[in-house]
């Protein structure tokens, strides 16, 4: 008998449900999702699942009964994983058993724990940490992203007369704004690790900082240029603490309202010093911008300015791989183009034969 799809049962659950056989194949199980339009999607991809082989998922053999995804996850923290986005993940699969988790499950809690976000969003806050979880438990099993899931590639910089307005503003806005962008201008790290800067990791005598990469990139030495050197000394205090922050700052709707009142200003347009409820900024030219475009830029000046090629970029630490770096090679016009110089001039032909 085909696989079926089952209505969901009154008082013992809202979800739809497979049962039947395909291939050989016993299914009995829940769609994880109440949308039969979702669930009979599911069914196809469950049906295609069997087809490859790879439906029901092998087993643990490791003895001593099935492990669940709570003891999954607890030695995947344990083990000093990141436990982001973990906590919701234990509510949705809590006791379930390794082996009920399959391609359906993860794209159905998807749906149901994040369903007005982008693919990119589901795919960082559910698809990577149960791939992580899974695959740290000894679980071999491909996770299929969904559809879009690396977001649109954004590589937009800032031009030198736009970065120094907004970071002129930013001085008058706050000093130490005005400096923390300044360093994420000219190290190209992420304001995370920026933000996670200890006055430990800065050596101002050498003229560098350690900085803990996200990511799961491992740490690495910046250089700090003569002006952000100057800059950085002089914030520092006489007598700093080891363990204090160099830029005493938050992520949040605070720290990015700061930036909003310094591209605001930068364009000589008025923004309130605090966000009010419901206040929404006007439509102006630098709206693109964001803490990450510092980064781009960063990229896109060294190699554009300071000729540094692909695995120069991927040299310094910023980036892992070549192909991440790759992205900012349309700052610098091949040497190709160097050619355009020998095109026949128009302006030297004849008339036409």
């Amino acid at each position: 008998m085909p696989i079926r799809l089952v209505d969901p049962r009154k008082g013992k659950s809202p979800n739809y449900s497979f049962r039947g056989t395909y291939l050989g194949v016993r299914v009995d199980k829940s769609s994880g999702t109440d949308r039969r339009s979702l669930a009979r999607s599911f069914l196809k991809r469950l049906e295609g699942e069997i087809e490859r082989g790879e439906y029901p998922p092998r087993k643990d053999s490791s003895g001593g009964g099935e492990r669940t995804f709570l003891t999954a996850a607890i030695a995947y923290m344990e083990a000093g994983r990141s436990p982001l986005y973990v906590a919701r993940l234990i509510k949705r699969f809590g006791a379930m058993r390794l082996s009920e988790i399959d391609q359906t499950a993860i794209d159905a809690a998807a749906i149901e724990l994040y369903p007005n976000v982008t693919a990119g969003t589901r795919n960082v806050s559910v698809y990577t940490p149960v791939a992580a979880i899974l695959h740290h438990a000894g679980v071999e099993i491909k996770v299929r992203r969904p559809k879009g899931a690396k977001g649109r590639v954004v590589t937009d910089w800032m031009k030198l007369d736009e970065a120094t307005a907004i970071i002129n503003a930013a001085d008058q806005v706050r000093a130490e704004f005005g400096l923390l962008l300044r360093f994420l201008l000219y190290t190209g790290v992420r304001l995370g690790e920026a933000l996670k800067l200890r006055w430990q990791d800065v050596e101002l005598d050498h003229g560098r900082a350690w900085v803990r990469r996200q990511k799961s990139g491992p740490a690495s030495d910046v250089r700090l240029r003569a002006d952000l050197l100057a800059a950085l000394t002089a914030h520092a205090p006489k007598e700093p603490e080891p363990h204090s922050r160099v830029f005493r700052f938050h992520q949040g709707g605070r720290l990015s309202h700061l930036l909003v009142r310094s591209k605001l200003g930068a364009l000589g347009i008025a923004c309130p010093a605090q966000r009010p409820v419901g206040w929404l900024a006007p439509a102006y030219r630098l709206d693109w911008v964001n803490f990450h475009s510092f980064r781009h830029t960063w990229a896109s000046w060294m190699r554009r300015y300071a000729g540094t090629d692909v695995q120069g970029l991927v040299a310094t630490g910023n980036w892992r791989d070549p192909k991440s770096a790759a992205r900012y090679s349309h700052a610098v016009a091949r040497e190709e183009w160097q050619g355009v110089d020998d095109l026949p001039s128009v302006e030297k032909t004849g008339k036409v034969a």
